[in-house]
């Protein structure tokens, strides 16, 4: 199994989305709190391993730009 970034999330930059967190107050670890879901999940997420679209859609309720997070084309379409 490769842990290497794929798809849409390749291009993520997990930096910025740190970087954005920290000026709304929150972090990885109380996203997911927030919606129920392990912290391991949203760090994968942010890293761009994987494109949970609960975790995408609590990071843009908090004021992430959706371009540093590379959304896939389906949450695109909505925005």
């Amino acid at each position: 199994m490769s842990f290497a970034a794929s798809g849409a999330g390749k291009f993520r930059d997990p930096w910025a989305i740190r970087r954005c967190l920290d000026s709304k107050g929150t972090n990885m670890a109380q996203i997911a709190r927030k919606i129920g879901v392990s912290p391991n999940l949203v760090h994968a997420t942010v890293k761009g391993v994987r494109n949970n679209r609960r975790v995408l859609t609590a990071l843009l309720e908090v004021g992430c730009s959706p371009k540093i997070l590379s959304l896939p084309e389906d949450m695109k379409e909505k925005r």
